[in-house]
């Protein structure tokens, strides 16, 4: 069956897919390789956030007691800080500032997580952590501006619901932190934007006590966040972990969440920040690497803006660490970017989305079709995928639409076609192919770039009473964009493509001898 797509437009596309991506710990941003992949990924696709943890983590190195003259002190360095932040912004990228995990010093336990040991237990000194908040938001303002710093989302803690993130995770002990943080945060700038609970999924019940206790107390709150997995239970593996998953669309149900669970509360129409979101939660699952997720994701990414106001990819690079170092250039990380800048399948999917218009004409389960202020139509489409892995998905896959290219009885559309599957667009199947390499040289290296780069097709198609009609066949978790202009010919009136190679007219006479003579 053929959709025909509307002239006028059913709404607009929210850039809410693009307002934040996830990075690895905060002081990564200083390495060249972070620096040269977001560079990458902020030509081809443009996020406006970045979010990660470990700003009060040792490794920035903000928080630093000393004694002098027998008196215990506190000196904040912000070298790192200012580096990273620095780096951001000349990327055009700010930060979505996360607001932890506890410096060592401060810290009243030593429980720790991941790799680099961010701890995660309470203050032993609130005045401290307080001041610590202060002193790095004026910090902050004092150097790129107040007007600058209201734009910087500011988020406390991540995942407290968690005993990994947060000891015992105690809730009355999150709300504390909750409450000294936001306090501190207003008393900089009543203006800056402060939210949490950051919660990860299945923690919904922590929602409502949430708002009751900010309410209760008068504790300013700006927005409110949430993180969505699909992934089951880790099945683990020498370096790496296998999973089930749930359907993408739980991942919309999850979006959805945190505006059903607080209806007709104080929070109930506040923004809603997803400040992560994929299918795995494990950095270390090569589902993360394959065709198959781009095309799993493309629904969520296409939709999900109509349920929130930002979800946050997570993350951008393999870049990341918290398991350790890769072993391997593809190991199942977050990433849209391996390491050495090696773009997954889903990475494609971003830029593709970033070739869209801002106008809806139509929506499907397996489409979604957009105008820009130029006419240019832009189609998005995707094969379904079995997330349960019982069947391979479908070899084949069509889409055919009717779309709107302007009043024009007659005349010509150009299409251009950009795919990636299991074949094309795909590193991660011709690393596989090569043998799997842990540390691929300089050649493989550029062959793998080279078979990361989609798949371009294009085609001159006929519009016929101002429609031309498309079908899009799509392989086995093929996502494609489909761009369409119309075409205004220049060809001069004595070009023949006929006599490319010299070739005469049909009578045996040279074509346009008179043309020929003069311009010899």
């Amino acid at each position: 069956m053929r959709i025909v797509v509307p002239e006028q437009a059913t709404g607009r596309l929210t850039d809410a897919w693009r307002a934040c991506v996830g990075t690895g710990r905060f002081e990564l941003a200083l390495r060249r390789d972070y620096q040269e992949s977001l560079a990458l990924v902020q030509r081809e696709i443009g996020f406006r956030h970045i979010r990660g943890h470990g700003l009060f983590s040792d490794g920035t190195g903000i928080y630093r007691p000393y004694e002098y003259r027998g008196s215990r002190q506190v000196r904040y360095a912000f070298t790192y800080l200012d580096q990273v932040i620095d780096a951001y912004l000349e990327l055009g990228i700010r930060p979505f500032l996360e607001l932890g995990f506890m410096p060592a010093a401060l810290a009243s336990g030593d429980q720790t997580v991941f790799w680099w040991r961010g701890n995660v237990t309470p203050p032993k000194s609130w005045q401290g952590w307080a001041d610590l908040v202060r002193a790095t938001l004026t910090h902050l303002v004092g150097r790129y501006g107040l007007d600058e710093v209201r734009t910087w989302p500011i988020e406390v803690w991540n995942e407290p619901n968690l005993t990994v993130f947060w000891q015992n995770a105690d809730r009355d002990a999150y709300h504390r932190l909750y409450e000294v943080t936001a306090h501190a945060v207003k008393e900089v700038d009543a203006a800056l934007q402060v939210g949490g609970p950051a919660i990860s999924p299945g923690a919904d019940e922590w929602l409502l006590p949430f708002a009751e206790f900010v309410t209760a107390r008068s504790v300013p709150v700006d927005f409110v966040s949430r993180h969505a997995y699909t992934s089951g239970p880790a099945q683990h593996v020498p370096f790496g972990t296998h999973q089930t998953l749930a359907p993408a669309s739980s991942l919309l149900d999850q979006f959805a969440s945190p505006r059903r669970h607080l209806r007709g509360s104080a929070l109930a129409d506040l923004p809603v920040h997803i400040t992560e979101f994929n299918s795995s939660y494990r950095p270390d699952n090569r589902v993360h690497d394959t065709a198959f997720h781009a095309a799993y994701l493309a629904p969520v990414v296409a939709t999900g803006g109509d349920l929130v106001d930002s979800f946050s990819y997570w993350t951008f690079s393999d870049m990341f660490e918290e398991e350790g170092v890769p072993t391997a250039l593809f190991h199942g990380g977050f990433g849209l970017l391996t390491h050495r800048q090696i773009k997954k399948p889903t990475y494609h999917l971003y830029a593709f989305m970033a070739r869209l218009g801002d106008q809806v004409l139509a929506r499907g389960p397996d489409h979604l079709v957009t105008r820009d202020a130029t006419g240019r139509i832009a189609v998005l489409a995707w094969a379904p995928v079995d997330a349960a892995g019982d069947t391979p998905g479908p070899d084949r896959h069509t889409v055919r639409l009717s779309l709107p290219l302007g009043t024009a009885a007659s005349g010509a559309a150009f299409l251009l076609r950009s795919s990636v599957d299991e074949e094309v667009g795909n590193a991660w199947t011709a690393w596989c192919e090569m043998g799997r390499p842990t540390s691929p040289n300089t050649r493989q290296l550029d062959a793998l770039r080279e078979a990361a780069e989609p798949a371009r097709r294009h085609a001159r198609l006929p519009i016929e009473a101002g429609r031309v009609a498309l079908d899009l066949h799509l392989s086995r978790h093929e996502v494609t964009l489909a761009e369409l202009t119309t075409v205004t010919d220049e060809t001069p009136p004595w070009w023949d493509d006929d006599r490319l190679l010299g070739r005469t007219a049909g009578d045996g006479s040279p074509r346009d001898a008179g043309l020929d003579e003069e311009t010899t």
